[in-house]
């Protein structure tokens, strides 16, 4: 038999996937400080897995949430039909290592091992069976992956702010968005929007719990929690100063029950470094201002205020 075709199809595969997954990975693990850690973070309600509307300020589909407590529709961990390759934030990479978890017990089926020679008969149907399993998930990722890069795509499509910008606060534009919005965004929201994106990034620099509580939503305030335990374990301080709103813009705005959203494009800098937690000494960061731009989302309770409830990245 001669198996070259069906393992150079594989192994072309295999390089499109990794090509797909290096991006992904690299950006998972570069050490992004500010608040959020540089990723996408928290809940949209009902619209948490469906993309805000692209915005001058933020042209490019916001990224899907990393850490969210909103469940899909597909069942996941400790769910009927669910199981640990199922589970949310498991994806495309989940699948792919079941599968290959699933051809290499098939390997060991046949007596070769995870992945076994081809010194027998039924060592060359194990191995046939572990390849064909291996391209059919590759193709079935390589479809959800273009799915939803379409799907992107068409976000970004999605309406524009007018090109008319009102300034606010600091002198700081936010756009006007594309009036579709059921939701009324008055100058005064947006100069809650302006406040909170300073107010929680000093709360985070200074490690107050007590005080991103009153300006973030419960589930926000688990992840800062979480990070800044991560920071101690590190023994060292994310210090955020001198953040200055640069533009922004309305993505949507919507009425939920009781409660109100607005998703708001914002570019903005801040000069983020981290220090020792004894001695003071930066030891990342080189005490510059960057640019930043994300997507903020907050919540408003009837009758409440504004609230932190997402950051996405761009």
């Amino acid at each position: 038999m001669n198996f070259r075709p069906r393992v150079f199809g594989f192994v072309q595969a295999f390089a499109v996937i990794l090509s797909l997954a290096l991006p992904l990975v690299v950006a998972a693990t570069s050490a992004d400080a500010r608040i959020g850690g540089g990723v996408s973070s928290g809940s949209r309600g009902a619209r948490t897995f469906s993309a805000p509307p692209s915005t001058s300020t933020a042209p490019n589909a916001a990224q899907p949430f990393n850490r969210t407590i909103t469940q899909p529709g597909s069942p996941g961990l400790g769910t009927p039909g669910g199981g640990f390759f199922n589970r949310p934030g498991m994806g495309l990479f989940g699948g792919l290592a079941a599968g290959f978890l699933g051809a290499g017990l098939l390997g060991m089926l046949f007596g070769g091992g995870m992945f076994g020679g081809i010194g027998g008969f039924s060592s060359i149907i194990g191995l046939m069976l572990q390849i064909g399993l291996i391209v059919f998930l590759v193709r079935l990722a390589m479809s959800w992956w273009q799915r939803r890069h379409e799907s992107q795509t068409a976000y970004a499509g999605g309406p524009s702010p007018l090109s008319a910008q009102a300034s606010y606060g600091s002198g700081m534009g936010f756009g006007l968005g594309s009036g579709s919005a059921p939701v009324q965004i008055l100058p005064a929201d947006y100069e809650s929007f302006e406040r909170l994106l300073g107010e929680t990034q000093d709360a985070y620099s200074n490690e107050d719990v007590a005080r991103l509580h009153t300006l973030a939503t419960p589930e926000m305030v688990s992840y800062f929690v979480r990070d800044l335990d991560q920071n101690r374990a590190r023994n060292v301080v994310n210090k955020v100063a001198a953040t200055r709103l640069l533009q922004g813009d309305l993505a949507e705005a919507w009425r939920e029950g009781d409660a109100d959203y607005a998703s708001v494009a914002m570019r903005y800098s801040l000069i983020d470094t981290y220090v020792d937690r004894a001695t003071g000494r930066v030891v990342e960061g080189n005490g510059q201002p960057e640019e930043v731009t994300e997507v903020w989302t907050f919540l408003r309770p009837r009758g409440g205020n504004w609230e932190l409830s997402a950051i996405q990245q761009t």
